[in-house]
Order: structure tokens, then C-alpha cells, then sequence
């Protein structure tokens, strides 16, 4: 999260083509923010000039805010020459990260994610537009980190035809899987509809659908087209439009969900062990999935703690150190199942990586209390409690803009008692987690600790606080230009005795991006988990670039130390402005889960809890997967294939080994795994699909199976 506020303005000369585009190839630049450079009449002609389709990191090393303003003639036999003359299409390709854009001054759209690509649409009959005339379009950028600006295309404007006006997506509704077209323009559309269901592992067509449409203004049509399953399925559109004959296809995977349907009887998931310092609270919810109600017992349940028989809540304090063991057991009018669970009463603590939500994702600055809450609400209402996730985390916006006059942080005025809250969440079991930067300011401005270290911690234990995500950011101006491992380290030093003086345990965790190879020395701090790269994007390359860069880390993850490649971009997301679904796609955000659990990662949820869909609680829910992150070894996969289509990572876990097989390239594909090239001395093992929970059979020398483009396959392998 490196935001800095500084803008950056591009002002490009168009050209018009054959193709009837209007193309903007060059633009003008500068850095600063300014409502007035969104003006059609701002003098722009003495900023520097840009070429399009760069970006401008390679203009100037920045993350902050920018200004791009383009200057084209916008001629009217675009639009004499268009079959459909109602709106004209604003084509930016992509944006890193955010934009708002002005035609002559008029706000016509703002997007989030440097994965979307932007297209704002406008009338063409639009009061501000000026035909055959000189106009600018302002485009101010807002780039978080590393790569900022205008990329993925030449931008362009041009007429929109008829086709362009329905949009076409996949809705699910009650299981069905609905083929949803809707119509955008001002008037009646109508033509024919072609629709074939395929399957790319068979290759088979499984349905075909034809049909005529006839759409009025703003109408949609839905056509069911497939139940939800575990089946993945294409399918294939082609529209045609009356009027002119002109045809668009599309082409979309079907969401399919591959964790089977949770059974009624009681399931014990989550943490088998629990880490504690001997004297601070202990706060541990055993997760279990089943029928409600449901009861709990614990055998063997060590002096100094006690059970919400309801809720499965154990509390209390340890006095002396040691390891407790017990057995826990869940109840309800299906069954009962019981297991082995371990109290680890010592130095250590986060002995599996926390699983929890943490606000930036969907909230940014713009979080609340009553955000929290809600999140909270979720997180135990929708049942993802009973999979093991716990921790509610705070991200940047909660400070007020000055310290009390006694050096107190402050909240401001979205949140109104930290302590009530923090209390509200640990009676539901879960667990309380905080933000702050050990500069004299976080990422967005917002007060930081530095100087006021040991007085901060005090708070947060005062609070309740569980967990501190300690943030470089504003830091960098304290370091300047040292890139020494004691700049890196002094401050993260200094935060790590102030909250060992506190009378309860707080996981620490730095966000620093990997500077300095933090995964060497982060044990040195005592940080439980630091951020071994920049912040996360729900896109491929982000995901893709996770799997080719994490592939010495591993040597230094074990229990309660733990690489952390930031948070999980799935569900609804949006850094603060209007949630949107995540960018990637059904088969990246399986590799994304997949991935994470075999890194041992942090899985800290970034989507808005309460508008999870079948699909996405499908991929937190899978308890078999979730095992492979939380096995009380901690060993974290290593790469042991890594070439351009394929990526197998591995990790030894409780029993056997865990093994991920994922298709890097653009095409669907047959993958096969040699055990001898795993450095596996037998010949034959048992493989099971962690997924689709389903036992797969004994595999001799070698394990074949389909993987989608982008896509994976996790296995357990057993002898």
C-alpha cells in the first residue's frame, strides 16, 4: 500500500484513421494535482510530452496521482458514416491504477484495478462535445505502486454500432448458470442468438440454444444455459443484429465449484495447535462445520481456561509453559467428531498462518466501524468461522488527524470506541487486528508511531488488538536514501520491544515488500510474517509473478515466521470505490487459493464479506485445501518444476506431501508429473484431488491430468 499523492497530465494529438477511430498517440505530462487541469480551458502547453501506451514509470519514477490530457478534433463524419449513431465509445485500454476522466470538462467515468479495461461511453449528441473542433480529454491517474499510467493500447474514440450496446455476462441464480444480454442503447435491438455449452476436457458440446431477441431500451434477456456443478464449461455466444448483419461472438467459462456440498454431520477443521505465551490470554474458536445447532467438549482442558460449550470458544490464561494437549469435540443432532488439539504455551506464537479479513482491499481509507462490524457479522454469520478464519484486521483510515494533548493516537470520527469493538469481537471468538507505520505518517497520511512507539502499543493492548500490520511507508522519508539492514531493521526493532512489554500477544506483522530480503532477518525483529513482495492486483501477471519470484523464501517460513505475498484479491474488491468482482478469472483465483495455501501464506480476505457468492465461498470453504496451509508442520512449498507452461510446488505436510500442478499458459493442457523428478523414491503413491475431495487412485511412475490455461490441480500424495 505505497501511496503518494502527486499527479501526472497527458495531453494527446489525434489522428483520425480509416478505421474511423479517433486515435490519441501523444499527450502532455506533468506531475502535481490540480481540480483545474480536468478544464478544457487550462493552458497545458508548456508540460512536458508523453508517448501513449508507456506508462510513466519509464518517464519518471513515481507512485502518486496523474493527469493525462489529450487534445483531438473530433470529426463529424464519424458520425455520418456510423449504422448507429447514438453514442461514441472512449476507448483507454488500461489504467494503473485508477482513473477519472473528463470530455471538456464533464466527468464521463472512473474505473479501479489495473486489470479493467476502460471503456466510457457517451451520448453523442452530448451538450459539451464539439464537433469538428478542438477537445480535451482529462484522464487523472491515481498509481499506488510500481508501474503507474496509460497501458495496453492505444487509446482511442470512435462510434459505437448497435452490438456494442449489449453487454453480455454470465449470472447465477439458485444454482442456474443464466446467459444475461442486456441492452444499453436508447433504442430497441433485435436479432438472433446462438449459444453452445462445451466442455474443453471432453471437447465435446454438451447444449446448443438459438433463438430470436428483441430488446427494448434497458431490457435484458436471461437464458439459463447450465446448473451449477463441478463440471468446467464453455460457453460460446455468437449475436447477430438485424439491422446491419453484423455478428459478435463471445466466449466465457461457466463458474463451476469444485468443493463438494458441506455434509450436516459435524466436521472439525482449522488449527490443530494454538500458540500462547504463558500469561496472556488465550482466545481460540474451534472450527468445526455441520448442522446447527451445535455443542462442544474438551477433554483434558488444562487448569486457568474454560469453554463457551456453545460457541466452541475456549478463553483464560496459561501461568506456566508447556505443551497442553486435549481432545475437542463437536456435536449436533447428525453425529459427533472429535480430534487431537495442542495448546503450545511458549515463545511461540501464530504457529499456523493467521487466517482472517483485512479491510484495505475493499474499504481503502474510506473504512469504518460499521464496515467492520458488517465484515464481522459475515464472517460468522456465512459460516466461514467454522472453516477457521478469525481474524478481523484494521487497515489505514482509522486515525484521527492529531494526537490528544497527552500524545494519545486517536480515532477518527468513522469509529467510536476501539476498546467496545475490540471487545465485541473476541466474544465472538474472533480476533482483533490493527494498522499502523513506524514513520511520522502511513501510506495515505494518516498519523504513524514514529516516536510514540511504546505509547501506541499500550494502546492497542489497552484495545485489545491481537494482531499490527506495521507498515513502511511513511517511513521512507525517516530512512531517506540507506538501504543498510540496520535502516531496514531499526524501526521494526523499536516496535518489536514495545509490544513485547505488553500483557498480551500480538501478531506481528511487517509490510515492508520485501526489502532488503526481509524473509533473512525478519525472525531477528521477531515478526511473525512479513510481506515478501509489493501490494497484491487481481490480475495474472500479479499472480503469475508471485509463482516465478517466491523460490527461495521457503527456506526461511516455519512455525510463527512466515512469507506473506499480501492478501487475497477474490470476491468483491475495490480499494474504496464501487466493488466490482475480482479480475481474475475462475481458473486464476483457484491457482491464486492453491498457490497461497502451499506458500504457507497469511490468507487475510480482502473482498466485502457480506456480498460473498456461491463461487467464492466455495473457494474459503474447502477445508481439505485450507489443511494444506494450516498443517502443524509449517513447511512451505518449494518450486521443483518451474518452465513456461508448467509449475509444480510441493510441501511435505502431516501426511505425505502436498503438490500443485499449474498450467502457466495460454491454452488448456495435459499435464503429467514423473514422481522420480519430485525426487520421490517410490514408484507408486496414492493421489488424492484436495479440491473436489475425491480419492483418484494408486499412480505408477507417473500422474497425468487436464489443467485449464492459468489454471491448477492440487493433489495429496500418499504411499
Amino acid at each position: 500500500m505505497k501511496i503518494a499523492i502527486i499527479p501526472v497530465i497527458v495531453s494527446f494529438l489525434a489522428n483520425f484513421t480509416l478505421a474511423q477511430n479517433v486515435e490519441l498517440k501523444e499527450a502532455r505530462f506533468r506531475l502535481g494535482d490540480n481540480a483545474a487541469w480536468k478544464e478544457t480551458s487550462f493552458d497545458d502547453s508548456a508540460w512536458k510530452k508523453i508517448k501513449s501506451n508507456t506508462g510513466w514509470q519509464d518517464f519518471v519514477p513515481y507512485n502518486g496521482v496523474g493527469w493525462f490530457r489529450f487534445h483531438f478534433i473530433l470529426p463529424s463524419s464519424l458520425k455520418q458514416k456510423a449504422a448507429a449513431k447514438e453514442k461514441l465509445r472512449v476507448f483507454l485500454s488500461r489504467v494503473d491504477d485508477d482513473d477519472e476522466t473528463y470530455w471538456n470538462s464533464v466527468k464521463i467515468g472512473s474505473s479501479s484495478g489495473s486489470h479493467i479495461i476502460r471503456e466510457y461511453f457517451v451520448n453523442s449528441d452530448g451538450s459539451f462535445l464539439m464537433w469538428d473542433q478542438e477537445n480535451v480529454l482529462a484522464v487523472r491517474v491515481e498509481d499506488f505502486h510500481g508501474f503507474g499510467g496509460i497501458f495496453g493500447g492505444t487509446p482511442y474514440i470512435n462510434m459505437t454500432g448497435l452490438l456494442d450496446s449489449l453487454k453480455v455476462k454470465i449470472e447465477t441464480h439458485s444454482g442456474d448458470c443464466l446467459l444475461a444480454v442486456s441492452n444499453g442503447a436508447n433504442r430497441a435491438i433485435d436479432g438472433d442468438l446462438s449459444a453452445a455449452v462445451f466442455s474443453p476436457e471432453k471437447k465435446e458440446t454438451i447444449k446448443h440454444y438459438k433463438q430470436s431477441y428483441n430488446l427494448s431500451a434497458g431490457q435484458k434477456l436471461s437464458i439459463p444455459v447450465a446448473k451449477e456443478s463441478e463440471a468446467r464449461n464453455r460457453v460460446d455466444i455468437v449475436l447477430r443484429e438485424r439491422q446491419t448483419g453484423r455478428t459478435v461472438k463471445h466466449s466465457m467459462i461457466l463458474p463451476y465449484l469444485l468443493t463438494p456440498k458441506e455434509s450436516k454431520k459435524p466436521r472439525l477443521n482449522g488449527a490443530k495447535i494454538f500458540g500462547v505465551r504463558p500469561g496472556s490470554p488465550v482466545l481460540f474458536r474451534i472450527a468445526a462445520s455441520g448442522e446447527a445447532p451445535m455443542t462442544f467438549s474438551v477433554a483434558n482442558l488444562p487448569k486457568g481456561l474454560k469453554l463457551d460449550a456453545r460457541k466452541g470458544i475456549i478463553t483464560g490464561v496459561l501461568k506456566e509453559a508447556g505443551e497442553y494437549k486435549m481432545t475437542v469435540k463437536a456435536s449436533n443432532s447428525q453425529g459427533s467428531a472429535s480430534r487431537k488439539f495442542s495448546i503450545l504455551a511458549g515463545n511461540g506464537i501464530a504457529l499456523t498462518p493467521p487466517m482472517g479479513w483485512n479491510s484495505w482491499n475493499c474499504w481503502a481509507p474510506s473504512v469504518s466501524e460499521d464496515k467492520v462490524r458488517a465484515g464481522a457479522r459475515a464472517m460468522t454469520d456465512k459460516g466461514l468461522v467454522n472453516h477457521g478464519w478469525s481474524y478481523i484486521n484494521i487497515d489505514d483510515g482509522w486515525q484521527a488527524e492529531s494526537r490528544d494533548n497527552h500524545g494519545n493516537m486517536k480515532t477518527n470520527q468513522k469509529f467510536k470506541d476501539m476498546k467496545a469493538l475490540g471487545d465485541w469481537l473476541h466474544g465472538e471468538g474472533l480476533k482483533f487486528g490493527m494498522y499502523s507505520s513506524p514513520g511520522e505518517s502511513t501510506c495515505v497520511g494518516f498519523l504513524g508511531s514514529l516516536g510514540h512507539e511504546e505509547q501506541d502499543a499500550n494502546l492497542y493492548a489497552s484495545w485489545g488488538v491481537d494482531y499490527l500490520k506495521y507498515d513502511w511507508c511513511g517511513y521512507s522519508k525517516t530512512a531517506g536514501n540507506k538501504t543498510d539492514l540496520a535502516t531496514y531493521q531499526k524501526p521494526y526493532l523499536i516496535m518489536r520491544d514495545a509490544l513485547r512489554k505488553q500483557n498480551r500477544d500480538i501478531v506481528y506483522s511487517l509490510c515492508q515488500y520485501g526489502m532488503g530480503n526481509v524473509w533473512e532477518w525478519g525472525e531477528q525483529v521477531d515478526a511473525n510474517c512479513w510481506r515478501t513482495t509489493g501490494d497484491v492486483e487481481d490480475t495474472w501477471e500479479y499472480i503469475s509473478g508471485i509463482a516465478l519470484s517466491q523460490t527461495v523464501q521457503y527456506k526461511h517460513a516455519k512455525p510463527g515466521r512466515w512469507n506473506d505475498p499480501d492478501m487475497l484479491t477474490i470476491g468483491k474488491v475495490g480499494w474504496g470505490r464501487d466493488l466490482r468482482p475480482s479480475g481474475l478469472t475462475y481458473d486464476e483465483q483457484y491457482t491464486h487459493i492453491s498457490l497461497w495455501c502451499l506458500l504457507n501464506a497469511p490468507l487475510l480476505l480482502g473482498c466485502d464479506l457480506s456480498q460473498l457468492d456461491p463461487f467464492t465461498f466455495n473457494l474459503i470453504a474447502n477445508d481439505e485445501v485450507l489443511e494444506v496451509n494450516q498443517d502443524v508442520l509449517g513447511i512451505q512449498a518449494a518450486p521443483i518444476i518451474q518452465t513456461p507452461v508448467r509449475q509444480v510446488w510441493m510441501k511435505k505436510i502431516e501426511r505425505g506431501h502436498a503438490i500443485g500442478i499449474f498450467n502457466m499458459s495460454e491454452e488448456d493442457a495435459a499435464l503429467t508429473i514423473n514422481w522420480s523428478e519430485l525426487g520421490m523414491s517410490n514408484s507408486k503413491y496414492s493421489v488424492r484431488d484436495l479440491w473436489r475431495q475425491k480419492e483418484l487412485g494408486h499412480f505408477d511412475k507417473s500422474f497425468s491430468a487436464f489443467v485449464p490455461s492459468h489454471g491448477v490441480v492440487l493433489i495429496k500424495v500418499s504411499e
